[in-house]
């Protein structure tokens, strides 16, 4: 091979001063994809899911991997650093720097080619794990590795990290399942690489290229270093930390991929990758164990390590306490065994019967467990599943609990020593005052997770922060361990790698560093010659945010705006393409800034006193960025530390626009109760007018209306009329309650109204409706004009207050309206006792007939149904009353997990969303619509649901839960034809003759305002 010249080892230096308008022109005019240098953009990429922050120079999001490449060579040319980001869920601080972040997720993600033979296929760097598996199952593969954000981290992210998750215990981690890497060099040499057989290494040694120099290079460290990397990398499952160089080694087949995975973008940049998969297991089984303690339980793990699990997670008594008091999976934590802390083991078999056995036999070895369980059901197991994943979440932001952080987060040691590590780690917690955070993690490779109550916000708490840092170190490499066994080391750690791996290891590091990035542009700062672990804080001793006064009173964040704005840890659940709500926008745009953490980040930046977002309240860049926010409160339930982002732009219109005018739409529909209430009073005219071309068109001009939606059509008759012409009936032997008469059953559809009425007196109650005029206020919270829903949130309290101070239930027949008494005007007066009371005694129709009426059960109706869950009603008053109504009255129901319907009050009418509303609703909804069989009923109990099925050409009408309830009280038998006076019974009556000739044919035949 000749004599080898490397080159210098990389030292940091001072960089030369780059002119970021020259670089954005060139970045604009050569690349093929979206370049951003605005505000927004560079703060909602600011940080990750570290403790670190470092708002980068600008941002890139290439439409292909070619036009990558270009950024690559456009920044070469200016000298700019650069930073390749996946899902952004890093929590070492690796993804975040100052440099241009080039952003693979939004375009770059397609599965290039699959080789089901050779288990192969071949990805971009910015698919979703959860996508790429979703598209191998046809063949019964899969990609191994599978951590806790598969919903939403890149496979270009996991190379980065090496990622592993709970089945590296079965697969191994990223470069266990890597073949091949298409990799960039920042000085553009463009090449594959994997294993290098001795031939091929001679032929590559041998070129007088940039790729024959950086082989030569590799394989004198190799040689030079082999014995030192035999003794100094730890024999463990989980060492993540430092560079690869044991993939260079004989043994490992000099392979260079392997090198590269890990690195953190600080050597190449990751064009492709050929991945290899493994099959998808026939069946499994989990076992879950109970201990006394997290570290008894972890004394049992080598033992259960022999009988090959699967995956085999381990879980503490905090944790599951943490879990409990933030109402996380209560349906699986009351599945657990006895015990106060637990082992989870998966085995995968055959068929039911091999993976039973397995886990039964476990059962027998291990006597002394205080418990045990066996699941052999996905259902069961998935909920399970879901307590471990949600590790992150659970541990931060507990409620009466000092905020955790990152920063000793995933430790690994020997599995066999496990159980001493964590008492020793437990002993340097309680040594430094940090209590007894939650332990967890994968232990049956000796991982550990935990979140800390470092005080990051002073000088003091942070020097301890370091100290206990270096003390950790010592005891995780006196066990033979790694500083990292998941996330790398970014910031967080690499500081410390000197520690794990001496000096010469370290040297190892530079040079290689020297050999694919002499210039030390690739993600400076990370792994080689790094930042401190205390410096670049996201908080750190000089954060002293911005205070405001706010219109909500924020009592879960200590009432303080600036700790709401701070709540989001970074874990980037928001960014999932599918399951639960949030978040619409960013399903449709997959845009960081508008997803709930970008929005997050913003708010944060906003209030922080060294930003670029200056402008406060008057920020135009966080205006932008919450322009798509649906306020569809998915966040506040999905976002495992409860973001609720409408209520932050809610409080940020407030102030954006107060003393100055506002959007048109802020007043036609932010107003609506207002209009609606007047047009009630003669509703045929202004439907006869609102039909006119012309008129239409000036209505929709002059309110900010999308001229692509319909304008809805006044009821003939408000429902507080014809209650004022009926009253109540029926001796209500259940007692009163109150059916809230919000805008939009009140004036678009009475009949819902109607239903819910005589539901409720057949199942036993008497029926009261407020005899004023009434508003929750939901139309002025989402539009900002918090003034106005104070006031009308008072005058529904002048109203209801007797009712509530007598224990009277409202019923809510509109969720976002519900949902307002149960959560938003809690926010607002958190203190008022009847608030308090409002939100306790406010009830859906389902909640109130399950709850107070148990031993009724409505006629059947015997009928499938596709049903759309309103965003506010399943993040805040939930979905489960309503599915048991629905199976007492023999519907078949089909509750989606499609998300928003897009429409989400006045968002989708607004003018500039009409496009993003219909791809939203295209996303899960209306495809399940048309595809239902013409027989289904389609439910939807909000109205923003109901009008975006209408208007979308869809030819469905469907239904609220209420009408379907009422239909049943008539349509008893299969030709039943009855004549029932004017009002709802004569159009419960039709409904149900039609449903009784047609099976189920309840959504066509609604009776429409005039």
């Amino acid at each position: 091979m000749g004599i080898v010249q490397l080159p210098p080892p990389v030292v940091p230096r001072a960089r030369p001063r780059l002119d970021p308008r020259a670089l954005e022109r060139d970045l604009r005019a050569r690349v093929s994809g979206e370049v951003r240098f605005d505000t927004g953009s560079r703060a909602a990429y600011s940080t990750d899911a570290s403790n670190y922050r470092q708002v980068p120079i600008g941002v890139v999001v290439p439409h292909t991997v070619e036009a990558a490449v270009e950024a690559v060579a456009v920044c070469r040319e200016h000298g700019a650093p650069l930073l390749s980001r996946g899902g952004g869920t890093s929590l070492a601080g690796q993804c975040c720097n100052t440099a241009v972040v080039i952003d693979w997720s939004k375009y770059c993600h397609r599965l290039l080619s699959v080789d089901p033979g050779r288990r192969l296929c071949t990805v971009e760097p910015g698919i979703v794990l959860d996508d790429l598996n979703r598209r191998l199952a046809p063949h019964r593969l899969q990609y191994g590795p599978r951590p806790s954000t598969h919903r939403n981290c890149t496979l270009g992210g996991m190379i980065g990290n090496n990622s592993c998750g709970s089945t590296a215990q079965a697969y191994g981690k990223v470069v266990d399942n890597v073949r091949r890497l298409e990799v960039l060099t920042y000085d553009g040499l463009h090449l594959w690489v994997g294993p290098t057989g001795d031939g091929e290494l001679a032929e590559l040694t041998a070129r007088s290229d940039r790729t024959g120099e950086i082989y030569r290079s590799l394989a004198w460290l190799r040689d030079h270093y082999a014995d030192e990397i035999r003794a100094r990398f730890p024999d463990i499952p989980r060492r993540v930390s430092g560079y690869n160089l044991d993939s260079l080694l004989p043994e490992h087949g000099f392979d260079v991929a392997g090198l590269l995975v890990g690195s953190e973008s600080t050597l190449v940049t990751v064009l492709r990758a050929e991945l290899e998969l493994v099959p998808v297991p026939a069946h499994m089984s989990m076992v879950v164990l109970g201990f006394p303690d997290i570290a008894t339980a972890a004394d049992h793990v080598p033992a259960i390590v022999r009988h090959e699990p699967h995956a085999l997670e381990g879980l503490d008594r905090k944790l599951l306490e943490f879990e409990r008091v933030k109402h996380l999976n209560p349906a699986a934590l009351r599945m657990l065994p006895d015990g106060t802390a637990y082992l989870m083991a998966q085995f995968a078999g055959r068929d039911a019967e091999e993976s039973h056995g397995k886990a039964h036999t476990l059962t027998v070895e291990v006597p002394d467990a205080t418990g045990s369980a066996i699941y052999d059901d996905t259902a069961h197991e998935t909920l399970l599943w879901h307590v471990r994943e949600s590790g992150l979440g659970a541990t931060a932001h507990v409620p009466h609990h000092p905020d955790t952080w990152e920063g000793w987060e995933d430790s690994a040691v020997p599995p066999q020593r496990l159980g001493d590590y964590l008492r020793d780690l437990r002993a340097l917690m309680k040594r430094f005052g940090y209590g007894e955070p939650s332990l967890y993690g994968h232990f049956g490779q000796g991982c550990v997770h935990t979140r800390i109550p470092f005080d990051l916000s002073s000088a003091e708490g942070i020097r301890t922060m370091r100290e206990f840092a270096e003390h950790a170190a010592d005891i995780v490499v006196g066990y033979g361990g790694s500083l990292s066994g998941e996330h790398g080391d970014g910031q967080s750690r690499a500081e410390l790698l000197g520690k794990m791996f001496g000096p010469e290891i370290m040297e190892a590091f530079g040079q290689l560093k020297a050999v694919f990035d002499p210039a030390d542009q690739m993600n400076p700062g990370k792994i080689v010659h790094p930042y401190r672990l205390d410096e670049n804080l996201r908080l750190g001793a000089m954060y002293q945010p911005w205070r405001p006064e706010t219109a909500f009173a924020y009592p879960h964040d200590q009432g303080r705006f600036d700790k709401a704005a701070a709540r989001c840890v970074g874990v980037g659940k928001c960014r999932s393409l599918e399951g639960g709500v949030m978040c619409p926008s960013y399903r449709a745009t997959r845009e960081e800034e508008h997803c709930t953490r970008g929005r997050a980040r913003l708010l944060f930046e906003m209030v922080r006193n060294d930003s670029p977002v200056e402008d406060g309240w008057r920020s135009t860049a966080v205006l932008d960025a919450l322009d798509l926010c649906l306020a569809c409160k998915g966040c506040k339930t999905d976002c495992p530390v409860n973001v609720d982002m409408a209520t932050y732009k809610a409080e940020f219109l407030h102030h954006h626009y107060a003393g100055r005018p506002r959007p048109r739409p802020h007043y036609s529909m932010g107003w609506l109760p207002v209009w609606a209430a007047l047009a009630g009073r003669v509703p045929r005219l202004v439907n006869t007018l609102a039909r006119m071309p012309l008129l239409e068109r000036a209505i929709k001009a002059a309110g900010g209306i999308a001229p692509e939606r319909q304008l809805p059509l006044f009821a003939p008759q408000p429902f507080t009329e014809w209650w004022r012409a009926r009253g109540p009936r029926g001796p209500g032997e259940r007692g009163e309650v109150v059916v809230w008469p919000d805008t939009f059953t009140n004036y678009f559809h009475p009949e819902i109204g109607r239903a819910a009425v005589e539901v409720l007196e057949a199942a036993g109650f008497r029926v009261k409706v407020p005899g004023r005029a009434v508003c929750c206020g939901l139309t002025w919270i989402s539009t900002g004009q918090l003034d106005m829903a104070r006031r009308a949130l008072r005058r529904t309290l002048d109203v209801l207050r007797e009712d509530l101070r007598q224990g009277t239930p409202v019923v809510g027949l509109e969720p976002s309206c519900t949902a307002v008494f149960r959560a938003d005007a809690q926010e607002m007066w958190p203190q008022d006792p009847d608030v308090r009371r409002l939100g306790e005694q406010t009830r859906t129709l389902a909640e109130l007939l399950t709850e107070r009426a148990p031993d009724w059960w409505p006629p059947s109706v015997d009928a499938d149904a596709v049903v759309q869950r309103h965003c506010h009603q399943y993040a805040v008053m939930g979905f489960d009353a309503e599915r048991r109504l629905m199976e007492r009255a023999g519907l078949r129901a089909d509750v989606l997990d499609a998300g928003c319907c897009g429409l989400a009050g006045n968002f989708g009418f607004e003018r500039g969303h009409y496009r993003i509303s219909q791809d939203i609703a295209e996303l899960g909804l209306l495809p399940a619509v048309r595809t239902a069989g013409p027989d289904t009923v389609i439910m939807a109990d909000g109205f923003s649901c109901r009008t975006q099925i209408e208007q979308s050409n869809t030819g469905r009408v469907p239904v609220h839960l209420a009408e379907v309830l009422a239909a049943g009280l008539y349509g008893t038998t299969p030709k039943a034809q009855r004549t029932q006076p004017p009002g709802t019974a004569a159009r419960v009556a039709v409904i149900a003759a039609a449903a009784a000739a047609a099976g189920v044919a309840l959504a066509g035949v609604r009776a429409r305002r005039s």
